[in-house]
């Protein structure tokens, strides 16, 4: 959430920085109704000095023995008129605030320029493709004709964008999240942390997807909602806290199942597994002072960069453009990895850095080392460690041979029970 102090002394610097995002300026609309809000705050602190003159003067009355009737009926007068502008007074208060929390953060300096993601800039890339010798499958064909990856069934019992994996593809998916997380909790210092998989609306607004993507989220009929993410979860550990400066930075990673409704991805990746309704995901979260958040962000990039090198598989580094980039994110780096299937880099983590934007809504904050009184907001940073059914995905298809089977890789055998190919599964009678 942007600081609306800030807008109103820079409403014009709003509107450029959402024209940067390609949305339409809001200053005049969020200006309107704080100066309506601001006028009846106004109006309440008029009222409330006359009541307490009025009160004043009734005991002076009182005490001569005069009559206060009078006075005592502009006093009731007076509160009447307070209730009914307090009720105003909030209605007016919650409006500004649902407007403010539907303005996206403002973009640094650096992001680039651009309307959509070909605008995206390309920073470096790792690895060199394979050269195969033979026309690439692609995983799902792969999944399928190991007879160990089944979408038709899964769609009579959950409807599309689902899977059954089966056996060493279980396994293997197992695997890839195993050494996730033993990558970033032994070498990338990340604490583990196995949270809560529903959560309350004040959890999604403070993380940025409610109010806006309320329609891309799961809710249950008690009212909660499935998480998109365990960065909703892990981020909110700061909610409504006042953090030690001395501690900082927090890096904390989780594995867990993740689930949307993809609203706003209809007709795309409607085979295989690159766009489901219920996915694995090993996130990475950080909670930094301000003025560690940037380095951070380089450092939660090399992180989620590091498995992609352990299980060598060639991708990409995009600085997202300013068109590309996601509503609470002041900048962003995505991870492309390699698909031979269909020859290109596909996304396959997003490393976002969203300055005290979360923070402000979640009211998250920390007390510098030496500080007895006040404090700050943090910054928060999220990012894939990597999503874990789209590393599945590039396994296979990197790992693929002509004959349909997929060689382990070196950095997943130890996980695999001493199985280093995945063949077809024999044919019951």
């Amino acid at each position: 959430m942007l600081d609306l102090k800030w807008i109103r002394e820079n409403p014009a610097a709003l509107d450029a920085a959402l024209g940067r995002r390609n949305a339409a300026p809001m200053s005049g609309a969020v200006l309107e109704l704080d100066k309506n809000h601001r006028a009846v705050i106004t109006e309440l602190q008029n009222l409330q000095s006359q009541r307490n003159e009025a009160s004043k003067q009734i005991g002076g009355v009182k005490a001569k023995g005069g009559d206060a009737a009078p006075l005592m009926a502009a006093v009731a007068t007076i509160k009447e008129k307070m209730t009914a502008l307090e009720a105003e007074e909030k209605r007016l208060g919650d409006e500004v605030r649902a407007v403010v929390l539907t303005i996206p953060n403002v973009l640094q300096d650096v992001v680039p320029d651009g309307k959509d993601e070909t605008s995206n800039v390309e920073v470096r890339r790792w690895g060199t493709p394979r050269t195969l010798g033979f026309t690439p499958k692609d995983h799902a064909d792969i999944g399928q004709g190991l007879g160990l990856m089944d979408f038709d069934q899964a769609a009579v019992v959950s409807g599309s964008r689902f899977v059954f994996l089966k056996g060493a593809l279980a396994r293997l998916e197992r695997a890839i999240a195993q050494l996730m997380l033993d990558t970033h909790t032994t070498e990338n210092g990340y604490l583990e942390v196995n949270p809560p998989l529903l959560v309350k609306d004040e959890a999604l607004v403070g993380t940025g997807q409610l109010p806006k993507f309320a329609e891309d989220l799961y809710r249950t009929s008690a009212g909660a909602w499935l998480i998109p993410t365990s960065e909703v979860s892990l981020t909110n550990l700061a909610a409504d806290r006042i953090l030690d400066g001395g501690a900082l930075p927090l890096r904390l990673t989780a594995f867990t199942p993740c689930f949307r409704s993809e609203a706003g991805a209809a007709g795309k990746d409607t085979k295989g597994m690159i766009r489901q309704h219920q996915f694995e995901k090993v996130e990475l979260v950080s909670i930094t002072a301000p003025e560690e958040s940037d380095a951070e962000l380089e450092r939660m990039t090399g992180c989620a960069e590091s498995i992609l090198k352990k299980l060598e598989l060639p991708y990409r580094v995009m600085a997202l453009c300013a068109g590309d980039i996601g509503f609470s994110a002041r900048r962003t780096y995505d991870l492309e990895v390699w698909l031979p299937a269909q020859n290109c880099y596909r996304e396959i983590s997003s490393c976002s850095n969203t300055g005290e934007f979360q923070a402000r809504r979640m009211n998250a904050r920390y007390r510098p080392a030496g500080e007895t009184k006040g404090a700050h907001f943090v910054h928060t940073l999220n990012g894939s460690g990597l999503a874990v059914g789209r590393t599945l995905v590039a396994v296979l298809e990197n790992y693929q041979e002509k004959d349909g089977a997929v060689r382990v890789p070196d950095a997943l055998k130890p996980y695999m029970g001493g199985l280093e190919v995945l063949t077809t599964a024999p044919k019951r009678a």
